[in-house]
């Protein structure tokens, strides 16, 4: 709350009146004790005291960059933003002389380009000094004519950034100010005055001519001097005139200068600004492609683990066939041996009973035959059907 401006107040400039100090400064003051003890609760009235107060002006100073007292009730007067004849009464104060340098700083701050020249000009004869802190902490000596003529001519004052104006010759020529008038040519012409007030008047006596020819002040020498006094004094206006000139040539390229520099500045902040949004792009767009690439690894993994799943149970199916058909396998060929035993072992039947008698005599005329020949017969009705159970299963001919 006691930071805010006045309800009341009205824009300047189009702006809030206290952001006409840049946001740095301002933060600065409002952290500063001064702002805190003195300036709490001050109004139009009470504003008076604490400017009669000041003993120095001057902007931001010291290693943390405190504010003078004279930056906070500057500040203070574009937060209560006071009328405008109390500004005027604090300019026109010869009493006070930091009270007039206060009004000059906030009316160049907020007033009109013709209040600012019109009010601010007349300032030019005050030659009192006056006390300004620098940046380092120390103290310089100045006059209130030079604070005055740096709040018309330059860009910067006291840490403070001062609204641009027009130059007083495009007012002039715009009729919107009058020629300037020294203070000066006053004092030239009361000389002058003097002068012809103090000259002898020219009385008809004779031998007038020669008085003044033995005095020295002859109407032709008198003549010449008028003429070059008059020469002197054309020679020393445009010497002015043209010292003006290049003063001022002067500050519109130091200005010119200083935009050129802000100008560099501000570009150079874009580049810092588009490198670092490029950078979080890039960091950003790392992250998604990481990420990406993670997901593609997890779903190659996935793919890769059911592709092994399907092989181990098509590996498991087949194996389990083939155990299958090797189990029917051997039980067929289990099958075909107990048959083969269990008719090798059986006795023929349908034979008459005097089978047992002959037996021993066909077993001998086997016995016989298959010792009589090399090896077995292969006209063998057994031999004949063994092989072709082996045949069937998938087994060679005996031998």
């Amino acid at each position: 709350m006691a930071n805010r401006t006045d309800p009341l107040a009205r824009s300047i400039h189009g702006t809030n009146p206290q952001n006409l100090v840049e946001k740095i400064v301002r933060a600065k003051i409002y952290q500063s004790n001064y702002w805190k003890e003195q300036c709490f609760g001050l109004t139009a009235e009470t504003l008076v005291d604490k400017a009669m107060e000041l003993d120095h002006t001057g902007g931001t100073h010291g290693g943390n960059r405190r504010p003078t007292p004279f930056l906070c009730l500057a500040l203070k007067m574009l937060q209560i933003q006071p009328d405008k004849e109390i500004v005027v009464e604090f300019i026109k104060n010869e009493d006070y002389k930091y009270v007039r340098v206060l009004g000059a700083f906030y009316l160049r701050l907020t007033g009109t380009v013709a209040d600012v020249y019109q009010y601010l000009e007349p300032l030019y004869n005050d030659y009192r000094k006056i006390r300004q802190k620098l940046s380092d902490g120390k103290f310089t000596l100045t006059h209130v004519d030079e604070f005055i003529d740096e709040l018309l001519t330059k860009d910067y004052s006291c840490d403070t950034a001062l609204p641009r104006i027009q130059k007083r010759w495009v007012l002039e020529a715009s009729g919107t100010l009058e020629p300037r008038r020294s203070a000066l040519e006053d004092d030239f012409e009361e000389e002058e005055e003097d002068k012809e007030d103090g000259a002898p008047m020219e009385v008809d006596e004779p031998n007038t001519r020669e008085k003044d020819h033995l005095r020295g002040r002859s109407p032709t020498k008198e003549r010449e001097r008028d003429r070059d006094r008059d020469r002197d004094r054309k020679h020393e206006r445009h010497h002015r005139d043209r010292d003006h000139d290049r003063d001022r040539d002067h500050d519109r390229d130091y200005g010119r200068g200083r935009e050129r520099d802000r100008d560099r500045d501000r570009g150079r902040e874009r580049d810092r600004e588009r490198d670092r949004e490029r950078d979080r792009h890039r960091i950003r767009d790392d992250d998604y492609n990481r990420d990406r690439d993670r997901e593609r690894e997890r779903d190659r993994d996935g793919r890769e683990r059911e592709r092994r799943d399907r092989d181990r149970g098509r590996h498991r199916s087949r194996s389990r066939s083939r155990s299958r058909d090797r189990r029917e396998r051997d039980r067929e060929e289990g099958e075909l041996r107990r048959r083969r035993g269990r008719g090798s072992a059986s006795p023929p039947r349908g034979r008459p009973d005097d089978g047992p008698r002959e037996e021993p005599k066909k077993r001998k005329e086997k016995k016989e035959k298959k010792g009589s020949g090399n090896g077995p017969d292969p006209n063998d009705p057994e031999i004949i059907e063994m092989n072709k159970l082996r045949a069937s299963i998938g087994l060679g001919p005996l031998k």
